[in-house]
C-alpha cells in the first residue's frame, strides 16, 4: 500500500504529467546522454515532445556512472515536481564481467554460485547507474530452436524455480532500499514465452490452462514470491490475447490471485505490437487494452501517452487506473531510496575500481568450470602434459564467448581457449590454426588445420556458433553445426588422433558429426569473460567437470519438442506387451534424446548405493525419508549431483513419466562415502487437477534416484489419505 506522502504527489500530478511516468524511453531522448538529441529513423516517428521527455518515469539502455548523474540530474532540474528516474537495463549475466548465460548456470545445478553472478552483477551495474534488470529470464523451454533458450534455465519447473529464487535473492538483497549496490529484479517474460509454436521467436503460443499452471508458471511465482520488483509481460498470446493487453492474465492472476502490486511493464513495443497481432484496432485500442490489463510502463511506444488522456477524458478508461499505475511506479523509486538519493548508487570512481575486478572476474571463472558439462570421453581428457597440443577452429582465439546480451561486457577482454591453454601448457606444446570460420571455410584454411594436427598427439577443435547465431530473434530451423565445421572434423578424422571437440553454444545442438566422432566433447556453452580460463582449468585436469544438463539435447530436430518429464501415451514404445509397430513412436530415429536432462560426465566415477526408504507408506503427517550412499570410486576428487524423481502411477490425470522433485550436489574426495538424505512430502506429490485444483491423488507412486534422469534406481511407495 502506497503511504500518504505518495498519494498526496500522485495528486498534485496533472493527468498529463502522470500519463508520461507510464512512458519508457530509452536514453538518448534524455538530456545528459552522450548521444542526445542524436534520435533519428524509427524513434522520431514516435512524435515524443520536449514535456513528455521532462515527465517520463523511467529510462533504459545507459552507459555509466557518468552518464546516469547527468541524466538523472538534468531531469530533476526540468521535472516540475522533481521525481526522478527510474534507470532501467538488460543485466542478464553480468554487467561488464560477463558469467555465463543462464542456461550454462542451470547446469552448474549450483544455487549459492548463481546468487552470488546476480550479487556481483548487480554491484556492477548499480555503480554505473542502474537501479533495475530486467531479469531474471524464468521461461521454460522445450525448443532448442528458439534462441532465446539461452536465457533460461531449462526445461524443468522444479529447477527453473530455484534458479529464480536465487537470481532475485542475488539482484536484489534483503534490504533493496539500503543496500545501493543491489538493483531491483523484473522477472519475465510473463508468461509462457518459451512455447512459442515451432520455436519461431515473438510467435504464437497456445496451451490448456492445466498445462500453464503446472509447468510454465511455477517458476514466475517463485520469483514473486522471493519479493521480485517488477514483472514484464511477453510478445506472445495466451489464450488467443497477447500478454500485454491479457487482462485476465495480469489483473486476474498476476494481481488478483497472486496478489502482485509491484510494478508490470511491457517488453519492447508490444503494446503497440497488439495492432499487428490482430486485437487492437490503433493505437488507442491498444492503449485501453494494456492500461485495462495493468500494464504500469509501456516500453518504446507512444500509445499511452497520445491516447490515455482522450481515453479517460471519453470516460472507457477511469482515472483511478492511470493513478495506481503511478503509485506503484512511484513506490518502487520510494523502495529504492530515489526520492532521497536520486543519483542512487553512481559512482564513477567506484565504478573504475569494482566494475571488471579480480575478485569479480574469479568468481566468473568459477561460474565457468561449474557451468560446463562433459557429454562424452574416451579417456582421452584430461589432457596429458607430454602430449602436444593442436588447437584449431574458428573459437580457438575468438573472443566471442560471451553469448547474447552481454551488451556492456567486451569481447577484446574475454580470455579465449588459446590464452587458457597457453598458461597451462609449455609454448612448445601448444600449436594452432585457425581452420574455418564459423560458417565458411578454404582449402588454404583446411591445408593448415591439417598441417599442424599432424605434429600434435591431440586435436582440440574449439566449435560453436557465433553470438548472432542465438538470443534473441535467433532461431534457427536446423540446430547442426554449421557445415564448415563439421567438415573439418571430417578433413582431421583420417589422421587417426585423439579429437576434443569444445562447443560454444546457446542452444543444445543436433550434435550427429561431433558426438560420433570426437573422442571427447566439452560443452561449454558461451562460458563468459573467463571462459578461457575455465575452459583450461577443465581440459587439463586442474578442475574436474561436474555440469549436468538442465535441457536435453534432442538426437533429431523432427524430435522437438524433446523432454524429459513427458506423458507415457496409452501405447509406450518400451511396455513388455509392446507391438513392434503400433506404438507411440517414430520409424526413423529413436524416441528418446541424444543426452537426456540431467547427464553429464566426470573424471571421476561415482557408484551408487541400495535406495533405502523409511516407510512403503506416507502420509500428509509422515513424509517419505529416501537414503542412498554415494561413493567416489575414481581417483580424483569431484562433485556429484544426486537427483531425485517421483513419478505418480496414476493420476486424476495424465501424469508425467518423470519429475525433478529435489537433488544434492556433493563434493567427494578419492574414496570417500557419503549418505544422502531427502525428506519427500505430501505437498511435493501435488499437481493441478482438471478442475484446476491442486492437491495429491492417493495410490502408488515411484521414487527414482540416481546421476541422471536416465541413469536411476526405482522404488515404489504408497500415498495413504
Amino acid at each position: 500500500m502506497a503511504d500518504q506522502q505518495l498519494i498526496s504527489l500522485v495528486e498534485r500530478m496533472t493527468l498529463e504529467e502522470k500519463i508520461a511516468q507510464l512512458m519508457q524511453l530509452a536514453v538518448p531522448f534524455f538530456e545528459g546522454a552522450e548521444q542526445s538529441g542524436q534520435i533519428t529513423g524509427p524513434m522520431e516517428s514516435l512524435g515524443i515532445t520536449e514535456e513528455i521527455v521532462h515527465n517520463a518515469g523511467s529510462v533504459l539502455g545507459l552507459a555509466g556512472a557518468k552518464e546516469a548523474i547527468a541524466v538523472q540530474e538534468a531531469h530533476l532540474r526540468s521535472n516540475r515536481l522533481g521525481i526522478p528516474l527510474l534507470l532501467m537495463a538488460d543485466i542478464v549475466h553480468g554487467f561488464k564481467t560477463i558469467f555465463p548465460v543462464p542456461l550454462a548456470m542451470g547446469c552448474s545445478w549450483d544455487m549459492e554460485l548463481a546468487e552470488q553472478s546476480a550479487k556481483i552483477a548487480a554491484r556492477e551495474a548499480s555503480v554505473s547507474g542502474i537501479h533495475v534488470t530486467f531479469a531474471p529470464m524464468v521461461d521454460l523451454v522445450r525448443d532448442p530452436r528458439w534462441g532465446r533458450v539461452m536465457e533460461s534455465t531449462g526445461e524443468d519447473p522444479y529447477l527453473n524455480s530455484e534458479f529464480a529464487r536465487a537470481f532475485v535473492r542475488g539482484f536484489q538483497g534483503d534490504d533493496l532500499s539500503g543496500d545501493v549496490h543491489r538493483v531491483a529484479a523484473c522477472v519475465k517474460h510473463f508468461a509462457a514465452y518459451g512455447a512459442g509454436e515451432g520455436g519461431r521467436d515473438y510467435n504464437t503460443v497456445d496451451m490448456s490452462e492445466r498445462q500453464l499452471r503446472e509447468y510454465y508458471l511455477p517458476a514466475y511465482k517463485a520469483a514473486l514470491e522471493e519479493g521480485c520488483e517488477m514483472v514484464m509481460t511477453s510478445f506472445n498470446t495466451v489464450h488467443g490475447v497477447p500478454a500485454t493487453g491479457n487482462k485476465r492474465l495480469m489483473r486476474d492472476l498476476l494481481r488478483g490471485e497472486w496478489g502482485f502490486d509491484g510494478v508490470l511493464i511491457s517488453d519492447w513495443g508490444a503494446v503497440k505490437e497488439m495492432i499487428p497481432h490482430g486485437v487492437a484496432e490503433d493505437e488507442e485500442e491498444a492503449a485501453l487494452k494494456a492500461i485495462l490489463a495493468g500494464v504500469d510502463i509501456e516500453m518504446m511506444t507512444p500509445c499511452y501517452v497520445h491516447h490515455l488522456q482522450d481515453l479517460v477524458r471519453e470516460g472507457k478508461v477511469e482515472e483511478r487506473l492511470i493513478d495506481e499505475a503511478v503509485l506503484r511506479i512511484l513506490s518502487l523509486k520510494k523502495r529504492l531510496g530515489l526520492f532521497e538519493r536520486p543519483v542512487r548508487g553512481a559512482d564513477p570512481a567506484l565504478e573504475q575500481e569494482i566494475v571488471f575486478c579480480d575478485e569479480h572476474r574469479q568468481a566468473a571463472r568459477e561460474a565457468a568450470v561449474k557451468s560446463c558439462v562433459l557429454l562424452k570421453n574416451n579417456s582421452v581428457l584430461p589432457l596429458k602434459s607430454e602430449k602436444r597440443v593442436a588447437l584449431i577452429g574458428p573459437f580457438a582465439a575468438s573472443g566471442d564467448i560471451l553469448g547474447p546480451w552481454s551488451w556492456t561486457g567486451s569481447k577484446e577482454d574475454a580470455i579465449t581457449v588459446e590464452q587458457g591453454l597457453r598458461s597451462k601448457l609449455a609454448s612448445d606444446m601448444l600449436l594452432t590454426a585457425e581452420g574455418c570460420d564459423v560458417t565458411s571455410v578454404t582449402e588454404q584454411q583446411l591445408d593448415e588445420a591439417l598441417k599442424v594436427a599432424n605434429e600434435a598427439d591431440v586435436i582440440v577443435l574449439a566449435l560453436g556458433e557465433d553470438s548472432e547465431m542465438s538470443g534473441e530473434a535467433g532461431s534457427r530451423a536446423f540446430i547442426t553445426l554449421p557445415e564448415p565445421q563439421l567438415e573439418l572434423i571430417q578433413h582431421l578424422k583420417p589422421l587417426q588422433k585423439p579429437i576434443v571437440v569444445v562447443l560454444f553454444n546457446g542452444r543444445p545442438l543436433d550434435l550427429h558429426g561431433v558426438l560420433d566422432e570426437a573422442d571427447a566433447v566439452l560443452e561449454a556453452w558461451y562460458p563468459g569473460s573467463e571462459g578461457g580460463a575455465a575452459i583450461a582449468e577443465l581440459l587439463t585436469g586442474e578442475a574436474n567437470p561436474s555440469g549436468r544438463l538442465s535441457m536435453s539435447f534432442p538426437y533429431s530436430v523432427g524430435q522437438i519438442p524433446v523432454y524429459y518429464n513427458h506423458f507415457n501415451t496409452g501405447r509406450p514404445k518400451d511396455a513388455p506387451d509392446a507391438q513392434e509397430r503400433y506404438v507411440s513412436q517414430y520409424l526413423d530415429i529413436p524416441n528418446e534424446p541424444l543426452l537426456p536432462f540431467g547427464f553429464g560426465l566426470s573424471y571421476t566415477e561415482f557408484q551408487y548405493g541400495k535406495m533405502m526408504l523409511s516407510a512403503e507408506e506416507m502420509t500428509a503427517k509422515s513424509p517419505l525419508e529416501i537414503t542412498v550412499s554415494v561413493t567416489n570410486v575414481g581417483e580424483m576428487a569431484g562433485e556429484e549431483v544426486v537427483q531425485l524423481y517421483i513419478r505418480d502411477m496414476s493420476g486424476e490425470v495424465v501424469r508425467p513419466v518423470q519429475e525433478l522433485k529435489d537433488f544434492r550436489k556433493v563434493l567427494l574426495q578419492p574414496g570417500e562415502q557419503q549418505d544422502i538424505t531427502f525428506i519427500l512430502t505430501e505437498e511435493q506429490l501435488r499437481y493441478h487437477h482438471s478442475d484446476l485444483t491442486y492437491s495429491s491423488d492417493a495410490g502408488e507412486f515411484c521414487v527414482m534416484v540416481g546421476g541422471s534422469s536416465k541413469d536411476t534406481e526405482i522404488r515404489r511407495f504408497r500415498l495413504k489419505k
